[in-house]
């Protein structure tokens, strides 16, 4: 009886062990992505928004946490759109009352823009739950596990967003797993639309 794999060879890997093991990890980030994907369209229906408006709520969220003043530039720079995007995009948030403009405290050449308590509201009883299994699924890890997991996804991030090639270094996605991936910055600094 034969143990040979008799499954043509893949497209896009060799026939080591680690590209065996690195396509499953591939296959399973695939099944999460296009998880991720449904949830974000239940939840983009749920709330009558499209992808950029959840996006902008979801920063503006963010920024309060975080005790910073958002700008309509601000946000455009963000999902890398045009200020008259923007514009449009900020006009039908504040429509249905997800969002509001007041005027800069010291410069009243800019107007801040901030999500509504309404927002807020809305966005917590649509996500809690989902929220909440997520982190249910994290619960047990160990700390070596938790900083592999953390240290693998960073480099992914990486690999996928050229955040290295941009900023003129070397790819941390290609450095050995032990080395560490210096100069990474936080997912936030990183303009990624699919960020929810």
């Amino acid at each position: 009886m034969s143990t040979e794999n008799t499954a043509p060879p893949s497209y896009w890997y060799s026939d080591s062990t680690d590209d065996e093991r690195g396509a499953r990890i591939m296959e399973a980030m695939r099944a999460y992505r296009a998880a991720e994907m449904t949830m974000r369209r239940r939840t983009q229906s749920s709330m009558a928004m499209g992808e950029n408006e959840l996006l902008v709520l979801r920063f503006l969220t963010r920024a309060v946490g975080d005790g910073r003043d958002i700008t309509p530039v601000d946000l455009a720079r963000h999902l890398g759109v045009s200020t008259a995007s923007m514009t449009a995009l900020l006009d039908r948030l504040e429509r249905s009352g997800h969002l509001e403009r007041r005027p800069h405290p010291s410069d009243r050449r800019k107007i801040l823009v901030a999500a509504t308590a309404h927002a807020d509201e809305e966005m917590r009883e649509t996500l809690a739950s989902m929220h909440a299994r997520m982190m249910q699924a994290t619960r047990g890890m160990t700390e070596s596990e938790t900083a592999a997991v953390t240290a693998f996804l960073q480099r992914m991030r990486c690999a996928v967003a050229d955040v290295c090639e941009a900023a003129g270094r070397p790819c941390c996605a290609l450095m050995s797993p032990h080395a560490g991936a210096p100069g990474i910055r936080p997912a936030d600094d990183v303009a990624s639309p699919s960020a929810a």
